[in-house]
């Protein structure tokens, strides 16, 4: 098999001098760095969304809806690398820990898309669901908290999944804050071997099996979800 030109460009590439450790590790910071952020935009995300869906008495948006609003259109509306380039070099300059910086930096980007993602899994809930809450003297909270909330996590939870195979994606720009990650490891390795081809379609391979069994996985989680709905 390595006889031939392309066997010893594998060879080199990742059996020589064991560098397949090398994108092993660089795959490890990507998935540490997603994770991180998925967490993160989770949670700043299901806020943001009950931000934007807060009003007052009369119905109107309160101050936090208009917050929610402008940090929504800030986000989507400016790339990932520049508010990456920004937390790295401006807000947390002072920071050393390259995973943490990025994982924050992806956490913040991902709560925008995460909050519209829960703010329209709540809104599909029907309202008579809350209505049938209020009637059997339930409060607001007690309606969201035991009807709207466990409804709305079905129809949320496949869109996350999604999300997190996109900040998989997304990560390979940490590059720019110097993580050594899949990305950057198959870049480097380019240039020591001279050889563009196999290292980054190697690393191409690797991202796309990883991404190929979430996505198997998110399948077979959605077609539970349904099966409990037919129930």
């Amino acid at each position: 098999m390595f006889e031939t030109e392309l066997g010893r460009k594998i060879y080199a590439a990742f059996i020589d001098k064991d560098r397949w450790q090398l994108y092993f590790a660089g795959l490890s910071v990507t998935m540490q760095v997603a994770l991180f952020a998925a967490i993160i935009g989770i949670v700043l995300g299901t806020i943001v969304a009950f931000m934007k869906l807060s009003v007052n008495k009369s119905g109107k948006p309160t101050i936090f809806s208009y917050i929610a609003n402008i940090y929504i259109d800030i986000i989507r509306g400016t790339p990932s690398v520049l508010q990456l380039l920004i937390m790295w070099f401006v807000i947390l300059s002072s920071w050393k820990n390259g995973i943490a910086v990025a994982s924050i930096s992806f956490g913040i980007n991902s709560g925008a898309y995460v909050a519209e993602i829960v703010r329209a899994g709540i809104l599909a809930v029907d309202k008579g669901q809350t209505e049938a809450g209020r009637s059997v003297g339930l409060s607001n909270l007690q309606t969201m908290r035991y009807i709207v909330i466990p409804q709305a996590f079905k129809n949320v939870l496949p869109p996350l999944g999604n999300e997190f195979i996109v900040l998989i994606k997304e990560t390979a720009i940490v590059g720019y804050v110097s993580l050594r990650d899949l990305t950057r490891t198959a870049h480097q390795m380019t240039s020591t071997l001279y050889d563009a081809f196999t290292p980054l379609i190697g690393a191409a391979v690797i991202y796309f099996v990883v991404i190929k069994i979430l996505t198997i996985l998110l399948a077979k989680l959605e077609r539970r979800l349904r099966k409990s709905d037919n129930r």
